[in-house]
């Protein structure tokens, strides 16, 4: 089925590049674009994990450097039947986390050094383990592939932006119009499409990464935690770097600090509230 969705969305995304490169310089526009989506969908498909560590300056660890944090990894990693992942290590006191990878054999669980310290070793136990549901239930395919190609064409919106305001692009008798108007519009639908696909894909993988998670580490009641905290830090303090394109990757939002009210209204993560309730009820199931 996730296969299906990657298809899918890729597909939705190469015809937006498509879209853009049209009405940014007609049919000429369109086989460039054509031509970038083919790369784009191979490199997605191949190396955006890679992409997205190094966009946030995650250096790998391991079990020598940071001996708990790979232990808590591989024991939890073993109880899901998991292969084990690489871990790394985001340098920020912002407490977040995020994994991501093609398929569980070629997954990376990256955390950040503020959430190590912010949180207990319950807490973080079960963000590992939510990580790890991630992995588990594939979604991190789909997740690291939308991140590479919605900042993609949030950059090729912002291209068209600025090649309208200089009067850049397909004049209005060139394949039948559509000029500056087509420009102006695919500026603003295309970033606004892929932060809506973002949104899409997101909100219920967080709840089933959750109900996965909680069961993997036998303790919903620190994942519910873990995110209560995450989130308080997260309404004073963004994480430095993030982006509208990668938000979805995370286990709490990583923009939605303090002057974030629009981006909330995207917001690609249920709230935490209903993910704490959810995991509230997980637990009195699992005492029964």
């Amino acid at each position: 089925m996730n296969t299906l969705k990657t298809t899918f969305l890729l597909t939705l995304m190469t015809l937006l590049l498509l879209a853009a490169g049209a009405a940014f310089g007609g049919r000429s526009g369109m086989m460039v674009m054509l031509l970038i989506s083919i790369g784009m969908n191979f490199f997605s498909y191949w190396y955006s994990d890679k992409l997205v560590l190094k966009m946030y300056g995650a250096q790998e660890v391991t079990a020598e450097t940071e001996p708990g944090l790979v232990r808590m990894v591989a024991n939890l990693a073993k109880k899901g039947q998991l292969p084990m992942p690489k871990v790394y290590i985001m340098d920020t006191d912002v407490p977040n986390a995020f994994a991501t990878g093609r398929d569980p054999e070629h997954a990376a669980v990256a955390v950040t050094s503020g959430i190590m310290r912010a949180l207990t070793p319950e807490e973080l136990e079960g963000v590992v383990a939510h990580e790890l549901a991630h992995v588990k239930n594939r979604d991190t395919l789909i997740s690291t592939v939308v991140a590479s190609m919605a900042g993609v064409i949030t950059m090729i919106g912002d291209m068209i932006r600025w090649g309208a305001m200089f009067g850049m692009g397909r004049n209005d008798d060139e394949d039948n119009g559509g000029g500056i108007v087509g420009m102006v519009a695919m500026a603003i639908l295309a970033p606004l499409a892929a932060m809506l696909i973002q949104m899409g894909i997101s909100r219920s993988r967080e709840f089933s990464a959750d109900e996965t998670g909680g069961t993997l580490c036998g303790n919903p009641l620190a994942l519910a935690s873990a995110l209560t905290k995450i989130e308080q830090y997260s309404r004073f303090r963004a994480m430095p770097d993030a982006t509208p394109a990668t938000a979805h990757l995370f286990i709490i939002n990583p923009i939605s600090g303090a002057g974030a009210w629009f981006m909330n209204l995207f917001s690609t993560h249920p709230t935490t509230s209903a993910r704490v309730e959810k995991l509230q009820e997980l637990a009195r199931r699992m005492r029964r």
